[in-house]
């Protein structure tokens, strides 16, 4: 969690992050998720495509993030529930393929961040905040360009969104984990 005196820092502080548009690598990028099952065991997840873009400026007020998931590449490692979690009683991808997130804000210092924004499924928007830890950035051997890595940790709430069916057998809360890496524009 971040620390609220880093939270509350002035937006306008400086990044370490060049100026421009960072490029995901995807290769070593990730979009999970975990969710309850009858209350007592943990299912986990993934989305497997996705994209996400990422702008810095000279301050954190100046950044811009988006991300979009699709959510027919749902993988819980059962193509069964898969197949359910796909359909019109949950996710009903022919109506809503895809989730997209915004950012409105970002603040924070050092390794912890804040990010908020607008999340949307279907015709539902919802505020979010994510927990950002940033990892620093690196030179990378493999392409000798900058890398920049954040882990993004938050939860929604599946009913906030329309997608209440299975109440009981699943929760409400779904915890949400995703780990970027952006590579420094050229």
């Amino acid at each position: 969690m971040t620390n609220s005196s880093e939270t509350t820092a002035p937006s306008a502080a400086a990044l370490p992050l060049s100026s421009g548009d960072w490029e995901l690598d995807p290769l070593h990028s990730a979009v999970n998720f975990t969710i309850r099952h009858l209350g007592i065991a943990k299912v986990r997840g993934r989305f497997t495509e996705f994209k996400a873009e990422l702008y810095a400026g000279a301050t954190a007020d100046d950044v811009r993030v988006s991300a979009e998931i699709a959510l027919a590449s749902i993988d819980t490692g059962n193509p069964d529930r898969d197949a359910h979690t796909r359909s019109a009683d949950l996710l009903d991808v022919e109506k809503r393929p895809t989730m997209t997130f915004r950012s409105t804000r970002v603040s924070g210092s050092g390794e912890d961040w804040s990010l908020e924004g607008e999340l949307t499924i279907g015709e539902v928007s919802r505020p979010v905040t994510l927990a950002v830890e940033f990892g620093g950035v690196v030179d990378s051997p493999a392409d000798q360009r900058r890398h920049a890595g954040f882990e993004a940790t938050g939860e929604i709430r599946r009913g906030d969104f329309g997608l209440d069916f299975g109440a009981g057998f699943l929760g409400d809360v779904v915890k949400i984990q995703l780990d970027m890496q952006f590579v420094e524009p050229k």
